[in-house]
């Protein structure tokens, strides 16, 4: 849907004020009062004066009370969804917990009592002003998924995200075992920000996340959020790939315990087609798929289909089968940057792994280390390094 254009809320707050009428007055009743003696308005009491103040998109909704005290607010949008709040200031002040969303319409009633000591309720209603851009959000991995040890929580924005630190409080991640993690915030392949929340080390099996993105209401710095978010995953087994390209070997270690060696052949020494190295994570099991050099910058070196596709980068770099080169596994590196391995053995390997088990991989001819937005390579940094790319100021752990 493309972005609402509108202009900007102004800045000044518009003030709604209505004095409580006698109409929908009554007295006061319940244990340590009484109802207000006959003729009391005129001894000298009269109702609260209520004042509703239109906030800018973005803001709290507040509510004061002169000469009086609020009992109750209620704040509700078109959808019947409720802003809640709490008083404070003996009572003659209330304020929304959550920010007013713009191009949203609510309606408020309050309760107020004044020195008459009678209560009288007030409604009113008013619509914040439109967004003129609205910024959505992709989150991996998939919710409900069950994801390898190496998977980080991952959100790519699709506007930028000036206010990095206002947008990150409102970010909850919640583990079953206390898991100690912190956002990073970082560059995505695609050139757009990403924030990832990874553990200290590689997740315990069975840990169960969930993610609460507070988000409707607030101001990216260059586009509104109109909606929360919210998913969850379970990890899975511990596997993790370990890849060492100068034996042209890979190994699937299970709890700790190699449980598999394959002959493979990486990615031909001395040039562009070499493989990278460090940590990548498994992206996405994408099964057949055709591969084309030009859309990686190797020219017109290879096209065509290739079975049993992993992804571990956003730049292009598989493991997958590649018979073609069957007389170089376990002898030579001679792949256009993949890891190749036979027919045979990337059936039963791609039967074997996950989405999000981690890929070590170790060489001394390669390209470099994978970056920490090409894919996930999160893992290619120490733990102060990562915490020191949250934008709170050195991270934050999960409950």
């Amino acid at each position: 849907m493309p972005p609402i254009r509108t202009s900007r809320p102004a800045l000044a707050a518009v003030a709604l004020a209505v004095c409580l009428t006698a109409c929908t007055a009554r007295a006061a009743s319940g244990p340590g009062s009484s109802a207000a003696p006959s003729g009391g308005a005129e001894q000298g009491g009269a109702p609260a004066r209520v004042t509703v103040v239109k906030p800018e998109a973005g803001k709290q909704v507040t509510v004061t009370a002169a000469g009086g005290t609020i009992t109750s607010v209620t704040v509700t949008d078109a959808d019947g969804g409720r802003l809640t709040g709490r008083s404070a200031a003996g009572g003659t002040r209330w304020t929304s917990d959550r920010k007013a969303v713009p191009g949203a319409a609510y309606t408020v009633k309050v309760v107020s009592r004044g020195t008459d000591g009678k209560e009288a309720t007030t409604r009113s209603a008013f619509t914040t002003e439109k967004a003129d851009r609205v910024n959505r959000l992709t989150l991996a991995p998939g919710k409900n998924a069950t994801v390898g040890i190496g998977q980080p929580l991952s959100i790519v924005f699709d506007r930028p995200v000036k206010r990095k630190a206002d947008v990150e409080r409102q970010l909850k991640v919640t583990t079953s075992n206390g898991t100690e993690g912190s956002w990073g915030w970082v560059t995505d392949h695609s050139g757009r920000d990403r924030a990832d929340w990874r553990p200290r080390a590689y997740w315990k099996p069975g840990t169960k996340v969930t993610l609460e993105a507070d988000l409707n209401g607030t101001d990216s710095g260059d586009g509104w959020f109109v909606r929360d978010y919210r998913t969850g995953f379970t990890v899975g087994a511990s596997q993790v790939v370990r890849v060492d390209l100068d034996a042209k070997r890979l190994s699937l270690v299970k709890d700790g315990r190699t449980v598999r060696t394959i002959p493979v052949s990486g990615g031909t020494p001395g040039g562009d087609k070499r493989s990278w190295r460090g940590t990548a994570v498994l992206m996405a099991k994408e099964g057949t798929i055709r591969m084309n050099s030009e859309t990686v910058g190797l020219g017109g070196a290879y096209d065509k289909m290739v079975d049993y596709s992993m992804r571990l980068t956003w730049s292009g770099m598989y493991a997958h089968a590649a018979p073609w080169n069957a007389g170089y596994f376990g002898v030579a590196n001679r792949s256009s940057g993949c890891i190749g391995m036979s027919t045979a053995d990337a059936r039963s390997f791609y039967a074997s792994v996950n989405v999000g088990d981690p890929f070590e991989i170790r060489g001394r001819d390669t390209k470099g280390v994978v970056a920490v937005g090409n894919g996930y390579g999160a893992w290619n940094l120490s733990w102060p390094a990562w915490k020191a790319r949250s934008a709170l100021g050195g991270g934050a752990g999960a409950a």
